[in-house]
């Protein structure tokens, strides 16, 4: 077939699918409202260049939905100097048309109510600049901060596109309402290392607004939000990750009362002291740690001595980071089991600590401090060789030994028993290197 007509059917038929794409509006039948419910979730914000993965921030989401209105509120905390960027993005609950709008970061702040008109305001901090907001609303859109919240409760298949519209206001527009585009759906897999995989939608999204590409990771099956790939407009890429704090692979339950009483209500007490001891023996002495041979390192004032209460809870926690650090991973406790673990600082330059009020028990102890490791090291210098009668009988080997210091951290753990009330314990938290 000739090129010059293949062309104009070609450009045809793609113009025609693009136009035949379904068109979202605020109160259409497109999304399914039993995905838009209550929701608390947090996610790790990495910078992405090349293989590497820096964490940038933590990104918290709190979705708020009752018969009225579905509030999205989120917080992303920059991990760098703790800056905070609030957002706030209200929508009805039938309809999910826009009803308010907010933002404050350390570049601006903006607020917006959506009626007939768009009404607020922008401040831009660092030009310290206002613009009033006052715009008639012509035609239906959804909030930009918000169209990312339904992408899971749209009819996700195969091969699924779609458009809408957005409203994005900056200053610098001569129009704000512009359109995001669902380009692509397709079958993927997102493997967790803890929950292991989860066949998800996999939905492409390109924002005329920003000028950015997302790629979202959505459960099949329980449409959540695993994972988020972005492409800024000046080629910069970010990787947000599900932290999955509501996974619970315990199989002991945690009793909060119990195990708080066991390090606020007893009378026994643990009087220690941490220090590390270098080990630079050579010959026979080589690998054993010798008194007054090896000089004490203590722990410096102000050190943090932890206590846990060593229960079957705890013990299982233990257990299970061991595990999880072999992947690079590790399990945190929930906010209560957290505040059951006791600490303490060293109060003295000799490495001295103290715990009280503790109940009979047995209890964890860790720290983890810095100091200065001796080395030996020793080099070869020269040759020596040796003849017998004028004969050549071999070379020996010319050596010096000297000694450097080099930082080293010690990390220590011991498991203590507490065996009677009103007892006191003498502990030493001691690392032989």
């Amino acid at each position: 077939m000739n090129r010059s007509v293949l062309y104009p059917i070609l450009l045809c038929f793609t113009v025609s699918r693009c136009l035949s794409q379904e068109l979202l509006l605020p109160g259409g039948n497109s999304f399914d409202k039993k995905w838009l419910k209550n929701a608390n979730y947090e996610m790790t914000c990495f910078a992405v260049s090349g293989k590497q993965m820096v964490p940038a921030s933590s990104f918290t989401v709190k979705v708020n939905a009752n018969t009225k209105t579905i509030g999205i509120y989120t917080v992303l905390t920059m991990l760098s100097n703790n800056e905070q960027w609030i957002d706030t993005s209200i929508a009805d609950a039938n309809s999910l048309k826009p009803l308010y709008r907010s933002s404050v970061n350390p570049n601006r702040t903006l607020e917006l109510k959506y009626d007939k008109a768009i009404t607020g305001y922008y401040f831009d901090k660092q030009a310290k600049k206002k613009h009033v907001i006052n715009e008639a609303s012509k035609e239906p859109f959804f909030d930009s901060y918000f169209y990312p919240y339904l992408l899971g409760s749209l009819p996700l298949n195969s091969g699924y596109r779609t458009t809408m519209k957005v409203y994005d206001y900056k200053p610098a527009n001569s129009s704000n309402i512009k359109t995001t585009r669902v380009e692509e759906v397709r079958t993927n897999m997102y493997t967790s290392e803890m929950t292991g995989e989860h066949s998800v939608w996999q939905v492409s999204v390109f924002e005329e607004a920003t000028g950015e590409k997302y790629e979202y990771y959505i459960d099949k099956d329980s449409r959540r939000l695993w994972k988020i790939e972005i492409q800024a407009a000046n080629g910069q890429r970010f990787l947000l990750l599900d932290k999955e704090l509501d996974y619970n692979p315990f199989t002991t339950t945690f009793n909060k009362e119990e195990t708080l009483s066991l390090i606020k209500d007893g009378t026994a007490t643990i009087e220690g002291v941490a220090f590390a001891r270098d080990n630079e023996n050579e010959g026979v002495l080589k690998g054993m740690a010798i008194l007054n041979i090896n000089k004490k390192q203590y722990a410096k004032m102000g050190t943090s001595v932890v206590l846990i209460p060593y229960t079957p809870y705890f013990k299982e926690w233990v257990s299970l980071n061991e595990k999880f650090r072999k992947k690079g991973r590790s399990l945190p406790l929930s906010k209560e089991a957290a505040a059951c673990i006791k600490t303490t600082t060293v109060y003295d330059n000799d490495g001295h600590f103290e715990f009280t009020n503790l109940k009979p028990g047995e209890y964890l102890l860790y720290t983890e401090f810095g100091y200065v490791h001796t080395t030996t090291k020793t080099e070869v210098v020269g040759y020596t060789d040796t003849y017998i009668n004028g004969m050549f009988q071999g070379s020996s080997a010319n050596t010096e030994t000297y000694k450097y210091g080099t930082n080293a951290v010690a990390g220590v753990k011991k498991i203590i028993t507490i065996k009677k009330v009103g007892e006191k314990l003498a502990v030493k938290l001691k690392k032989t290197l």
